[in-house]
């Protein structure tokens, strides 16, 4: 980029606030007491982003009378569920492709099973009066290269053939008459199957709707370690411990309390920046008037969306992998991923130049080598977990807490007899090869953007040990 054009970039960050967008809010709820003492109920849950919000809730919603508590080690909402782009797609495998890809077999019933879950939670947004700017507006994965556009045409014309229908392809004239970028030569718009919202109010709603059923949540409570204790478990806290007959875990990327389930995830860091609000004829020039979430197709891709009043979130791209998988606030921000991201804003909206951005963010999001949740039990079933949601968890969170919550009642349900819910992902390796790999993973799907799509002989290898990935 011309140096005017990169310090132009830089001036378009010099006022951004370095934290989350969604999280800057007025409305944003009081963080409740910490655990002092000991507790006892029927079940614990630890973790008070979706994973954990989600399986309390359900699990009130099935049983009135179970005694549930929440422990959450920071504030309800606070780390992933309060900084993703908001983008709640019916997909519970990262994807139709990877879904097809990995389990082929069931994919009929993934969908059918995701697609419900999508409309579950739109009833549950409503039915609490959580007010998160829930729009079923759907997503266009656009093409920004030639071999983009042919794969698009090819992967429409295979999910035509297959009837997993739903999809449609846009032209360059037609994607462009939806959100119009010089950049954009075609996509794929999925209607109904992706609604857009303000994430970290999904989470606070859910954290109320949690306290009006009787859950007992207590945040800046930190689950220690895990033991057994009599017929259940106890959990102990900085100021107290936590007796329940049976523990759903919903951590995510922090440490797993069952220490078997650490090599399955790996920290990646993603970043993402929020704009000023649009006046009319910014708005005007972008004709982005249904407001779907848009994707590009490329291996280092971007997310975007327009917000409820009118700024556009744009992320993606610069994944970082911590060496040791090391999670630290010092890395959720990244001067030169912003400048980058910047500088590739602007090259797909032209039109918006001079438009500021009013926030700059980063965090670690929960990576396994499937990109799609597992699922399992410890200590004798008296413990589930979910995990490896890899950046699509919004909606799938709901679909994995109802996994935990069969899997400790012991019944064998639709969920509990998929593959996917049975079988797990290949551990990461030890360091430095985790590092390795990760590197020249990164290395070569950078390089196959820039070479018309071809993948080289590593993702080649990958993809046929089943640990490839398109983006």
């Amino acid at each position: 980029m011309a140096p005017a054009a990169m310090r132009s970039a830089a001036e378009s960050l010099a006022g951004a606030k370095p934290v989350s967008y969604w999280l800057d809010d007025p409305e944003k709820p009081d963080a409740l007491p910490a655990l002092a003492g000991d507790e006892h109920c029927d079940l614990l849950v630890v973790g008070g982003g979706y994973s954990g919000l989600w399986a309390a809730l359900r699990a009130k919603e099935r049983d009135p009378g179970r005694e549930v508590a929440l422990i959450e080690g920071d504030e309800v909402g606070w780390a992933a569920s309060g900084r993703n782009g908001g983008f709640c797609a019916a997909s519970l495998t990262h994807g139709l492709a990877n879904g097809l890809e990995r389990w082929p077999g069931e994919i009929g019933t993934l969908e059918r099973l995701g697609a419900e879950n999508l409309d579950a939670i739109e009833e549950t947004v409503h039915r609490h009066s959580i007010d998160c700017d829930f729009e079923r507006s759907g997503e266009i994965d656009v093409a920004t290269a030639p071999h983009q556009l042919d794969e698009l045409r090819a992967w429409h014309r295979e999910t035509e053939e297959l009837g997993l229908g739903g999809l449609e392809f846009l032209d360059r004239d037609a994607v462009r008459a939806e959100v119009d970028s010089p950049t954009f030569l075609g996509g794929l718009l999925d209607r109904r199957g992706v609604a857009m919202l303000h994430p970290a109010r999904l989470a606070w709603g859910l954290k109320r709707a949690c306290r009006a059923l009787g859950v007992r949540i207590y945040e800046h409570t930190r689950g220690l370690d895990l033991a057994r204790a009599g017929t259940g478990m106890a959990v102990r806290t900085p100021y107290g411990r936590v007796f329940s007959r049976q523990v759903a875990l919903g951590t995510n990327i922090f440490p797993s309390l069952v220490r078997r389930v650490r090599p399955y995830t790996v920290p990646v860091y993603d970043y993402a920046l929020m704009t000023e609000p649009l006046d009319a004829g910014q708005l005007a020039s972008i004709g982005w008037r249904n407001r779907q979430g848009l994707g590009s197709s490329a291996h280092q891709f971007h997310y975007f969306r327009i917000t409820a009043d009118h700024r556009i979130l744009w992320g993606g791209y610069d994944a970082v992998y911590p060496y040791g998988g090391r999670i630290s606030a010092g890395l959720d921000q990244r001067p030169e991923t912003f400048l980058t991201l910047a500088q590739q804003f602007f090259a797909c909206f032209p039109q918006l130049s001079g438009v500021r951005f009013s926030h700059a963010w980063g965090g670690a999001i929960d990576t396994c080598s499937r990109f799609s949740a597992f699922y399992g039990t410890a200590h004798r079933g008296r413990v589930a977990y979910a995990a490896g949601y890899t950046g699509l968890g919004v909606g799938a969170t709901r679909f994995g807490a109802d996994v935990m919550l069969d899997l400790l009642s012991g019944e064998r349900t639709a969920r509990t007899a998929l593959e996917m819910v049975r079988t797990k992902p290949v551990p990461f390796p030890p360091e430095p090869f985790a590092w390795a790999g990760i590197s020249l993973t990164k290395r070569s799907l950078a390089r196959a953007d820039r070479r018309g799509g071809h993948r080289d002989l590593w993702l080649r290898t990958m993809d046929r040990l089943g640990l490839g990935f398109d983006s």
